[in-house]
């Protein structure tokens, strides 16, 4: 996006004053975080007795009796092959239960507990029980002790020890992690994270944070430069003014957002003269787990693609318009709480996933909300705004943070079914954790080689700021590898490989990574399973979030496809897929930065909140896998096509920009649109946006086209269906197709 062109000036919004500071944080759920107790300590022999009784034949009641009074008891189960859940249990009397339902018989159900005794927080090993064996074939007392995940399990009295630690998890165990070793928990992170303590000095901080800015600000030398920095910033409160420049991660290292406060803003604008006060290239910049305190009482984040703002606790209002009131192009929040009023205003489209609003005011062409308290009702098109009341899968990003010892965490939020508002806003969010030590950090002249022998060895990945080439695929093979990046690290394929491949095992979580295509064509950036994947992995999907595709821009980069999904139920949260019509001389071009398809979706029952894919030279994306869903979708069409000749699909003007394919019978969208800005070629048309099969199963809600400008024309929005794009930037609007 590059665009000059903007709606005409709206009025400044009139934001009202927050009512009340949002409410404190449950303190029984803080203690889970390790803000209370001792992590690592050992569980005794003499301090519970722990039974399973059956209800019904589809019941499974587990009963804990803790010797001395516990303030909360956790338990964290497995039925079957199922993923693992973590509840709090119900005090009844002197014990704790929970009933575990449905739960055929036959079953193995496995189970540990977390508990306190006397302030300090304690694990148990794990323990199993059959489903239908009678009951309480599992009760007996630890006589091991216990400081993260069970090595064994038990049918009677535990006598295992387990390994680990759990930190400040909450409850959650530590998924197995090969033979990952020689790691430390407190590493040497390299010299593009910069790490900051209360006790530094507020002047220090601000002045090194003054000083990349200006180094990272400006979008005429900055957007396509080799800089990458992360900022993290430990438990504590900060008076500072944070302005993110490119390439740039500010997050916290509390395990909550208000264990980090920072009074002052936290803001993204259009800084600079050349910006002219436009926002639409405020890319590759995110702010993430931590309070706001602003400083006039409204922050401004005006971004457009690739800037997420995530687990962000707004003590006021929060503005994603640039102060010039000029064009924005759209962005995405997720897992956040804004006490005050949130205004997109110039905002083009918007997405916003699991959050708690005070108010919403504006937007041009669609603002879409899941599981969103506070957000407007379902208007489109007139307000465009498209809202769901839940968002049907979501799970929360990985994140680092620092535990009760100093030593450094990876957090893995649990999955969540139907979610609405942030998954902390009622105490902590629930999930499990993994120490540093089971994570190979990756920096400056590590090679795919290096990498590569990290990830067979069992490790998981924290990727820091960089530029990685790669001369050979990086293989992601294990269930629940993390593979986690701050400041935006870059992994570049050289000679024609393909940067990344995951196999078709559950829970892989990838995150805040950027894959720019080298100037040999790859077939693919990243592949999630191979060709013919089948397995569900419904309980424990792999996630992608907030990862990048870059075709071009920073070098004359190709590749066919960017992103290729064969495995069946994968979360998509938060993608752009950007084949660049702008960059370094010599990088953009109908057939210099060649990409053909951004997004091609093979697997079953996969999920997309927040896609974006643009300017792509064939179908944008095409999905062939049943039971697909999309929620937010934004695409521009190629500007650059140079005659109609060079952009025809079997004699019909130009490629749709989300293809279904015609065997699909089960699909379904919320929230799209696509523009069109053929300035190589205005003469350049677009048969339609959206190709789909008619058939009942597939349906689309809230879909729009725009021709920026009147350059360049759609025909229609979604197969037959829809008006020519007037010549006024102004939308073609079909709420329900069919």
């Amino acid at each position: 996006m590059r665009r000059t062109l903007r709606p005409d000036r709206p009025r400044p919004p009139s934001y009202r004053r927050p009512v009340a500071l949002l409410a404190a944080l449950v303190l029984a759920l803080a203690g889970l975080l390790g803000l209370i107790g001792t992590a690592g300590s050992a569980s005794a022999a003499s301090d519970y007795t722990q039974s399973v009784s059956e209800p019904t034949s589809t019941q499974a009641k587990v009963t804990f009796t803790p010797t001395s009074p516990a303030s909360y008891v956790i338990i964290h189960y497995q039925v079957g092959t199922a993923g693992q859940q973590n509840v709090q249990m119900a005090a009844s009397g002197s014990s704790w239960t929970y009933t575990v339902s449905p739960i055929s018989a036959g079953t193995v159900l496995t189970y540990s507990f977390t508990y306190t005794k006397n302030g300090p927080q304690y694990d148990s090993p794990q323990f199993t029980y059959t489903q239908g064996s009678g009951g309480a074939t599992s009760t007996g007392t630890s006589t091991g002790t216990s400081t993260g995940t069970s090595t064994g399990t038990s049918t009677g009295t535990s006598t295992g020890t387990s390994t680990g630690t759990t930190g400040g998890s909450t409850g959650g165990t530590t998924p197995p992690a090969g033979n990952c070793t020689g790691q430390s928990d407190t590493p040497n992170f390299g010299p593009n994270v910069h790490v900051f303590d209360p006790s530094m000095g507020n002047a220090a901080i601000q002045a090194q944070l003054d000083a990349q800015f200006n180094q990272m600000k400006d979008t005429n030398t900055a957007q396509f430069s080799e800089n990458r920095v992360a900022d993290l910033f430990k438990p504590g409160t900060y008076n500072v003014e944070d302005n993110v420049g490119f390439y740039t991660s500010v997050a916290g290292l509390g395990q909550n957002p208000d264990q980090v406060t920072i009074n002052g803003d936290v803001t993204v604008d259009a800084f600079n003269a050349s910006d002219a006060g436009n926002a639409t290239q405020n890319f590759w910049r995110s702010a993430e787990n931590l309070a706001i305190n602003p400083s006039s009482g409204t922050n401004r984040w005006a971004v457009a693609q690739a800037a997420p703002f995530r687990r962000i606790d707004v003590h006021g209002n929060l503005a994603l318009y640039p102060a010039s009131y000029g064009w924005a192009s759209g962005g995405y929040i997720a897992d956040t709480k804004v006490s005050g009023q949130t205004a997109s205003i110039s905002q083009q489209q918007w997405y916003t996933r699991d959050s708690n609003l005070g108010s919403w005011d504006g937007g041009v062409w669609n603002m879409v909300f899941s599981g969103v308290t506070g957000a407007p009702g379902n208007t489109f098109p007139n307000p465009p705004e498209t809202t769901l009341g839940t968002t049907p899968v979501s799970r929360d990003v990985p994140y680092l943070y620092i535990d009760g010892s100093g030593k450094y965490r990876v957090f893995l939020p649990s999955l969540r079914q139907n979610a609405s508002g942030a998954s902390w806003a009622n105490g902590s969010t629930p999930g499990s954790s993994l120490p540093m030590s089971q994570f190979y950090v990756v920096k400056a002249g590590d090679t795919a080689a290096t990498i590569n022998s990290a990830l067979a060895a069992g490790c998981n990945l924290f990727v820091t700021p960089g530029v990685y080439h790669l001369n050979q695929t990086l293989q992601v093979n294990r269930a629940d590898t993390v593979v986690l990046g701050i400041g935006y690290p870059t992994f570049v394929p050289d000679n024609g490989v393909n940067a990344m491949q995951v196999a078709d095992v559950n829970g892989v979580r990838l995150k805040g990574l950027l894959f720019d295509a080298g100037t040999t064509n790859s077939q693919a950036l990243l592949t999630i399973g191979p060709s013919g994947s089948a397995a569900s992995h419904a309980s424990d999907p792999t996630s992608i979030q907030d990862v990048f595709f870059r075709i071009g821009g920073e070098r004359a980069g190709k590749a066919t496809t960017s992103l290729v999904v064969n495995s069946d139920n994968t979360l998509i949260d938060h993608i752009w897929a950007w084949r660049a019509d702008h960059g370094n001389a010599g990088t953009v071009g109908w057939g210099t930065n060649t990409a053909d398809t951004g997004l091609i979706v093979n697997g079953d029952n996969v999920l997309a909140t927040g896609l974006f894919v643009e300017h792509y030279q064939k179908y944008e994306v095409i999905w062939n896998g049943n039971g697909g869903r999309t929620i937010f979708f934004q695409n521009e069409n190629p500007y650059d096509p140079p005659n109609q000749a060079a952009w025809t699909n079997n004699g019909r003007n130009g490629y749709a920009a989300y293809k279904v394919a015609d065997n699909v019978t089960s699909h379904e969208a919320w929230g799209l649109g696509s523009y069109c800005y053929f300035n190589v070629n205005p003469a350049v048309n677009n048969y339609h946006a959206f190709e789909v099969p008619n058939t009942s199963g597939v349906r689309f809600h809230s879909v729009l086209t725009v021709s920026l400008g009147n350059v360049g024309t759609i025909s229609h929005v979604i197969n037959d269906t829809g008006a020519v794009t007037p010549t006024n930037t102004t939308p073609v609007n079909v709420v329900n197709f069919p």
